[in-house]
């Protein structure tokens, strides 16, 4: 870029020189430039370094456009081909696992062998699976006979734990019995069962003319726990009302939770449909322990000034809802997360040994001695977790009727 400033007649300031140009009329218009005998050595040689310059950056960029559009266009072919390329050698999924463990299946899986032929078998007891479709009509078989997504039975196929038609616009009922649907079913056939024997054993004269024994222990001193922890300190003189139901929640919680952490089981607690369910009995529960002066609270809360209520009757209201949901998320996100932790440093092993079977030696002891300390944790989480839900529940069912408590105290201590 040449920057002239005119001096006088004839006399011009450029680029920090003094130049003199002379015009001939004859010859307009080009121009003949006379340089002063001091400034036009170094003019020239300025002129000729700015366009070696100009001319070296038209060239790179040149060539860093058309690098550019190389490089997109091999990405884009490489993309293609590998769209369109048979599948890669697979290896260790890490994500995988983890879904197939915290997702819902028609099977318990515990393990993965290689066998002679070379060609990976899973060992996993096999789920009933019952189908009715309009079409096909009902359709009752074993899951194994999809092996694993490898094989259609009687017009389904079998997609990342979905039971889907092989054919477009059939439309498909599953009834089947699912992994977590089981493992409740046997969690509630073992609470049953201990409850009644350890009824038993009380009704045949143990434990009361004389110590209990065995798992009268522990369950004495759970149920003891919750109503003395639990139940009369938040529900006071109805205590004895919701004891039962307080009760059949901590157990049940605490059972699916324990026999979650068996290895090839499922965990149950860890799915939101479980906790849904829960959080909405324990909902319906609280709103028909609801008395009238605890709804005169929410919309029509005392001794707040008029322009505060409107917002205040809006955050009461919402939080009527908020209760339940914050039981069903901190369930099932406390759950979920100490499953997959304990999974990923489980994977870790297999990661590091796929960039070196070495490293995946080294990263062994690490990685075992982490899972163990967060599986002993977890151990503590299943029971925490169900004396959280438990507590809350009667916290919020003693919320209802709050406005009964001083008076009817007053009559139990009389």
């Amino acid at each position: 870029m040449i920057k002239i400033l005119t001096i006088s007649n004839g006399v011009y300031w450029m680029n920090s020189k003094f130049v003199k140009i002379q015009l001939k009329k004859a010859s307009f218009p080009s121009p003949i430039i006379q340089y002063s005998p001091i400034f036009a050595p170094n003019f020239g040689k300025d002129m000729a370094t700015k366009s070696i310059k100009s001319l070296l950056v038209a060239v790179l960029s040149t060539i860093l456009l058309g690098y550019s559009f190389t490089v997109n266009a091999q990405h884009e072919a490489k993309h293609g081909a590998e769209e369109h390329a048979a599948p890669k050698k697979e290896g260790f999924n890490a994500k995988e696992v983890i879904f197939e463990h915290i997702m819902d299946a028609h099977e318990f899986h515990f393990i993965n062998y290689k066998g002679s032929d070379g060609e990976l078998h899973p060992v996993s007891i096999p789920l009933p699976v019952f189908l009715y479709s309009p079409q096909n009509g009902f359709s009752v078989f074993m899951s194994s006979a999809f092996e694993h997504g490898h094989k259609e039975v009687a017009g389904y196929k079998l997609e990342e734990g979905k039971i889907l038609p092989v054919e477009a616009g059939v439309k498909v009922l599953d009834l089947s019995p699912t992994r977590n649907v089981v493992q409740m079913i046997l969690a509630l056939a073992f609470l049953v069962w201990l409850m009644i024997s350890v009824a038993k054993t009380y009704s045949s004269g143990q434990g009361v003319s004389s110590a209990p024994k065995g798992k009268q222990n522990l369950v004495e001193v759970l149920v003891a726990f919750v109503r003395d922890e639990v139940a009369r300190p938040n529900l006071r003189h109805k205590a004895n009302k919701y004891l039962p139901y307080l009760l059949t929640v901590f157990f049940f919680i605490l059972i699916n939770n324990v026999i979650g952490l068996i290895p090839g089981t499922a965990n149950v607690t860890g799915n939101i449909a479980f906790t849904v369910v829960l959080g909405l009995i324990s909902f319906v529960v609280i709103l028909f322990s609801s008395n009238s002066h605890y709804w005169g609270h929410i919309f029509n809360p005392p001794g707040v000034p008029g322009f505060v209520k409107p917002i205040l009757v809006l955050v009461e209201f919402l939080s009527v809802f908020i209760k339940p949901f914050a039981l069903i998320i901190r369930l099932f996100a406390n759950m979920v997360a100490g499953h997959i932790i304990i999974i990923c440093l489980i994977s870790l092993i297999f990661i590091f040994a796929q960039i070196k079977p070495v490293l995946g030696f080294a990263a062994s002891p690490v990685s075992i001695a982490f899972t163990v300390f967060i599986y002993f944790i977890e151990v503590l989480v299943a029971f925490l977790q169900a004396f959280i839900f438990t507590v809350l529940t009667a916290v919020f069912i003693g919320q209802a009727f709050e406005g009964e408590h001083h008076h009817e105290d007053e009559h139990a201590h009389a």
